[in-house]
């Protein structure tokens, strides 16, 4: 399975705002972001030109850091939602919404995406009573989830659920039973992600 293995405090300056890819070292005084605000490299301090397609390239990249995917699966996404009916930006961000790393941490059983993939894969989880270790599966409406009697990973989980402020309106979770229940797919309203996805469209339309 590929995966991105860089440092993740710098993939947040580079954005220039928090991604919260770390879990708990996000909330700390350790956060790179606070520390040093500005891009990593020897021309972090410069002034950069700012043009069209550097804006729309930054907004692309902050939404694959965002979800933790590689480029040719973000481009597959999109081309997946160009093809719905729909707004294009909004078709994308609703896929990205439901993989299932992603509603993990969402329903706050997870920290981070990385934590959540690691779950999945050493299957922690299962979704409708089977087994699930795919990261990128795509949750439907009316999906139970709920963690594995064979879980070892149990107090784990509970730890990352006291992290959790509030889970989005569209999902239901149970942090005592380690259940949830997806209600609905998710209005573009609800999707709490840092982009503006009307940029990426631009993008990739050009």
């Amino acid at each position: 399975m590929a995966r991105d293995t860089g440092a993740q405090c710098k993939q947040c300056r580079r954005e220039g705002e928090k991604l919260y890819l770390k879990g708990a070292r996000c909330f700390s005084d350790k956060c790179g972001v606070d520390r040093r605000s500005y891009p990593p490299g020897q021309h972090g301090l410069t002034r950069q030109k700012q043009s069209e397609y550097r804006l729309q390239l930054r907004e692309k990249q902050k939404a694959r850091r965002f979800y933790q995917i590689l480029e040719k699966q973000f481009r597959t996404y999109y081309d997946t939602a160009s093809r719905q009916q729909g707004v294009t930006g909004d078709n994308l961000l609703r896929l990205l919404e439901r993989r299932f790393d992603n509603v993990l941490v969402r329903l706050g059983f997870a920290a981070s995406r990385r934590q959540a993939r690691q779950l999945i894969r050493h299957g922690h989880w299962t979704i409708n009573g089977r087994r699930v270790d795919i990261p990128s599966f795509q949750v439907r409406e009316g999906d139970v989830i709920a963690v594995s009697d064979k879980s070892s990973a149990k107090d784990i989980i509970k730890e990352a659920t006291e992290m959790t402020a509030a889970v989005p309106a569209w999902l239901q979770a149970d942090h005592d039973a380690l259940t949830a229940q997806i209600l609905r797919l998710p209005e573009r309203g609800e999707i709490a992600t840092p982009v503006q996805e009307q940029l990426i469209v631009e993008l990739y339309s050009k």
